[in-house]
């Protein structure tokens, strides 16, 4: 039997600017030369101890996120995939992924990260309206995106296109407008994600004051419904909630490995991972501040502390993570819940069972939170 698939995050967290809407953890990307040459050796020696610990796994996916990885010195990301693909067994069709801006800086460096491993990209668009743009606290215009998926669908075997709906004034006719813009410009992935307002942003203070109203929910509604037909008409199946692929092999194999409940190694500041080891499934959370990453690595060896998972936590957790699939979540996975027909009977058709799987129907998946808060209370 081969070993469980494993897929490996690591998370750069410098960008070029904070979006006022963005709650990762990220920081202005100044002049660190030192800072961030000390943080990749310590990222190296966390890839060797989590090795150390997982023993031989199959690599099926890295991801370099953040931040702004595709700020990296490309010598920095090659050594970094270059290490994760010695330590684990990387699958035939390892898929390695970066997340990059469409910044003409950033693009003129494609063919770079290329070279150094990735091949497949994730470019963070966001809108093709320049106005939208603005609003979002981009440092690119439109023109720049088009650029950037150009250069990209050139240098990379798979493309991904991010975008975000329900901004202010947006209309439904607009919005289909630009999805059907994106759509001929050749990705096979497409991930529209909804604004959210999430404390701690510039976002959120500004509703504090007043100053920004969040898309009234009939239209954000509205909006999400006109995704999907869109979507759906031009051939990309809305494999979960917020993702699109034009086939199944343009899936992003990484996030599945999250929306399965499959292992993977967190490093980097506040990275996260999920582990199955000695018996029992353990989260994993390294440090955020930079500094306290790289120190814990060089005191103890390894970025993060490890935490053992209960049995009902991690049911849970593949609840809220495998009800975002159109593939949904295995009944055996969730026996400590005890999720019977007659409790899915009860949300009047929002979610099924069949084949021994829990899923969420079409019409449920807009009000996936409080099916999942359901499911989870009974328990």
């Amino acid at each position: 039997m081969p070993p469980p698939p494993l897929g490996v995050y690591v998370h750069w967290p410098y960008c070029a600017r904070i979006c006022p809407y963005c709650d990762f953890n990220v920081m202005r990307d100044r002049d660190r030369a030192a800072e961030k040459a000390a943080l990749v050796r310590a990222m190296v020696a966390d890839l060797v101890a989590h090795a150390a610990l997982t023993g031989p796994r199959r690599l099926v996916s890295i991801f370099l996120g953040g931040g702004t990885p595709s700020l990296m010195d490309s010598d920095d990301a090659a050594l970094i995939i270059e290490t994760i693909r010695r330590l684990w067994a990387p699958a035939p069709d390892l898929e390695v992924t970066l997340e990059a801006n469409p910044t003409d800086a950033e693009a003129g460096r494609f063919a770079a990260v290329a070279g150094a491993g990735v091949n497949r990209l994730s470019l963070g668009v966001q809108s093709l309206d320049d106005g939208s743009l603005k609003f979002l606290g981009r440092n690119h215009d439109a023109a720049a995106a088009r650029r950037a998926i150009d250069r990209a669908g050139a240098a990379f075997d798979r493309l991904s296109v991010d975008l975000i709906y329900a901004l202010p004034g947006q209309t439904p006719a607009a919005w289909a407008a630009e999805l059907e813009t994106v759509i001929a410009l050749g990705p096979e992935h497409i991930s529209p994600y909804q604004l959210t307002i999430e404390p701690g942003t510039a976002f959120h203070r500004a509703v504090a004051r007043g100053t920004l109203a969040p898309a009234p929910a009939d239209l954000a509604a509205d909006l999400y419904e006109t995704t999907q037909a869109v979507l759906d008409g031009a051939g990309f199946e809305a494999y979960e909630v917020s993702n699109h692929a034009r086939g199944e092999a343009a899936r992003s194999r990484h996030n599945l490995i999250y929306w399965r409940g499959h292992d993977y190694v967190g490093v980097g500041p506040g990275a996260h991972g999920r582990l199955t080891v000695a018996g029992g499934r353990f989260a994993t959370a390294a440090p955020r501040a930079i500094a306290d990453y790289v120190a814990r690595v060089e005191e103890t060896g390894i970025g993060a502390p490890r935490e053992r998972l209960a049995l009902r936590d991690v049911a849970l957790e593949r609840l809220l993570m495998g009800l975002r699939t159109l593939e949904g979540v295995d009944l055996d996975d969730l026996a400590v819940l005890a999720i019977t027909p007659e409790r899915v009977a009860a949300l009047e058709g929002l979610a099924e069972i069949a084949r021994s799987r829990l899923t969420v129907t079409p019409r449920g998946r807009p009000v996936l939170d409080r099916i999942v808060a359901e499911l989870a209370q009974g328990a």
